[in-house]
């Protein structure tokens, strides 16, 4: 089903994504944040944490992913997200999107909905946030 056939209370789903070390270095390479914490196990240790995470907006790209293969891109008129936690090496990231509100006006059908990034494997929010299209 894609956006413009959507209902209050319609549930999308991004298959799960498995964050890996690889990953984390094509995205540095490709983005150009190269920041420590996100590629250097031993500057993460030094800050606090266990091991490496993800960029926030590697994180943020899933959602993102998950947008796009609901509407095409020049539909989607606000995006709006709070990272909530690190996304930890290891990760599986569930994105969800669920329609909140469905109102024809006249240059269209206007969607709103809650989004949100999970770790299937802990439960824990990664990402939250909303969206409104217009399709």
């Amino acid at each position: 089903m894609k956006l413009r056939d959507a209902q209050q209370g319609d549930r999308f789903t991004l298959p799960a994504t498995t964050v890996t070390r690889g990953m984390l270095a094509l995205y540095a390479g490709a983005s150009g944040d190269h920041h420590p914490i996100h590629i250097d196990l031993d500057a993460a240790k030094a800050a606090g944490f266990d091991d490496v995470f993800a960029h926030g907006m590697l994180s943020l790209a899933f959602l993102g992913r998950l947008l796009t293969d609901l509407a095409p891109q020049p539909c989607l008129r606000q995006l709006d997200a709070r990272f909530i936690s690190p996304t930890p090496i290891g990760a599986v990231v569930v994105c969800t999107a669920e329609v909140t509100e469905v109102a024809r006006q006249a240059d269209g059908k206007h969607i709103a909905l809650a989004l949100q990034a999970v770790d299937e494997l802990t439960g824990e929010a990664r990402i939250t946030g909303s969206a409104k299209f217009i399709v």
